[in-house]
């Protein structure tokens, strides 16, 4: 299924004119007519910086040595504070560029013209000092001729996005208005890939609007260029070229092919806020149930269980009680018919609301929910224990706060700072159940793995935890009974000054 990011004007007004300004972020303004080479830069209003590299509150000659070099400055250097997130958006947000037209075959006769000034334009962004989505360009040879390949590639998370550049693209275009082809797509020259449910807010929000704005700019540059070079032919005929209207103005145009769409609107909270229940639920379960654990060496009519038995009994009886929460919570996602038996596809054809395990994946969330919790709750567990309160309420502020952060928010576009948000639970919990409903590029062994060394880790931890909440325990005992003790030596001392007989005497 394909579907256009923009509407493209078959009247030409979208083209620009000299002296003209328009509102897309990228535009066309300057036209060399004696060789018909047209320039696109970026446009940004008067309000935006216009270079992340520059800071408007350093002199430029505070900025020079006395020899009239650029003075260097250090890393972590005030001044490099926009450069350096500029760096971290370059690298995230990388979309390839790969231009097939004219260079696969049977189209490699004739001179391409829609790919070279595509690829020219992306260069000359990525080349500039202004933010942008990074793009890099590629040959076709990288991906073994195949287009298809670079969609591969895309879902595999080798880059966030991608421009194709068909290879028929100028080949179909000249053969419009060769033969009067009235059948001629123009959103056939280009493709634009991407997967929506990979990120559900970093692509619509960052990306598509970028995209849109590069789109409207090449349709209004190649298309002002071609028409005029049409016009100019005398060979073609007028007639023939009036039955292909459209291979004309607007001459070209983008499909844009997603993937993995983001969808239902419903299943937003289970691959998000939502999961935070996971915590909650999980911190809670420590308060509900130690009462009752406590009873086994509470000795009232039974002598008290072993310590050691003790630890095994609570910490099967609390992985066995997320088992069950877990199971619980899958539930409730049932009311919201979120669909958990659909078949998988095809990686490189867009597909709704595909499942990755078809029929078990139902099951393979519920796995997935159960071990989220048992990592995110024992790591709770033996806070509770080993710190008590009112300690664990800041403990679990800290919990939520910096696995929600890292979780729901794009890690690669953040700070290097939030690099050890990679190794948090709920980071992994929400990257697997965004694969397991929408069937992404599987990478449920990392996660998986990163939650069972979380289990692991805090499992060897919690006989510690126990030890020191019982040590805790009998030492809070011993200096209420050494409190007690004093204060019924300094009663009787009163007494015995005040002439106050003791009882019994």
């Amino acid at each position: 299924m394909t579907t256009s990011l923009a509407h493209h004007d078959s009247h030409g007004d979208g083209h620009l004119r000299d002296g003209m300004e328009a509102s897309s972020p990228l535009e066309l303004v300057e036209v060399d007519k004696e060789n018909q080479n047209y320039a696109s830069v970026i446009r940004t209003p008067a309000t935006e910086v216009l270079d992340p590299m520059e800071s408007s509150d350093v002199e430029e000659e505070e900025r020079m040595e006395p020899s009239g070099r650029p003075k260097h400055a250090g890393f972590w250097h005030h001044s490099m504070v926009n450069v350096r997130l500029h760096v971290l958006k370059l690298w995230a947000r990388t979309v390839y560029v790969v231009d097939f037209d004219g260079q696969v075959a049977p189209y490699l006769d004739g001179t391409p013209l829609v790919g070279p000034q595509i690829v020219q334009a992306t260069e000359a962004i990525a080349q500039s000092n202004r933010p942008h989505l990074g793009y890099v360009t590629l040959p076709p040879s990288d991906f073994n001729d195949d287009p298809v390949a670079v969609r591969q590639a895309i879902y595999d998370f080798k880059a966030y996005a991608a421009i194709i550049i068909n290879a028929n693209a100028t080949a179909l275009l000249r053969q419009a208005v060769e033969q009067g082809n009235s059948s001629y797509d123009p959103n056939g020259a280009v493709q634009v890939i991407y997967v929506t449910a990979r990120d559900q807010t970093t692509i619509p929000t960052y990306m598509v609007p970028q995209f849109v704005a590069f789109e409207k700019a090449m349709v209004a540059k190649i298309g002002s260029s071609w028409a005029q070079s049409v016009l100019q032919n005398s060979t073609l005929s007028p007639e023939t070229v009036a039955k292909a209207p459209q291979a004309l103005s607007p001459a070209i145009g983008f499909t844009t092919i997603d993937l993995r769409p983001f969808g239902p609107a419903t299943v937003t909270p289970w691959v998000s806020i939502g999961l935070i229940y996971l915590i909650i639920i999980a911190f809670f379960s420590f308060s509900f149930f130690l009462p009752i654990h406590m009873k086994y060496i509470s000795p009232r009519g039974h002598p008290p269980l072993h310590f050691h038995q003790l630890i095994i009994w609570r910490w099967f009886a609390t992985v066995a009680a997320y088992f069950v929460l877990s199971l619980s919570y899958s539930f409730v996602s049932l009311a919201f018919q979120i669909p958990y038996n659909n078949p998988p596809a095809s990686p490189t054809e867009p597909a709704i609301n595909p499942n990755a395990y078809g029929n078990g994946t139902f099951l393979v969330y519920w796995m997935v929910n159960f071990i989220g919790m048992a990592a995110l709750g024992l790591a709770c567990e033996n806070v509770a224990m080993a710190l008590g309160q009112p300690w664990t309420a800041i403990w679990l502020l800290f919990w939520v706060i910096t696995n929600v952060s890292t979780g729901f928010y794009n890690l690669d576009l953040s700070p290097g700072f939030y690099r050890w948000g990679y190794a948090w639970p709920l980071h992994h919990v929400v990257e697997a159940e965004h694969q397991i409903l929408f069937d992404l590029h599987s990478r449920i062994g990392l996660n998986l793995g990163v939650l069972f060394t979380w289990v692991a880790i805090n499992t060897a931890l919690f006989p510690f935890a126990c030890y020191l909440m019982r040590w805790k325990g009998e030492r809070e005992h011993r200096l209420k009974d050494l409190k007690e003790k004093e204060w019924l030596t300094a009663m009787s001392r009163q007494r015995t000054n005040l002439g106050i007989p003791k009882k019994g005497s």
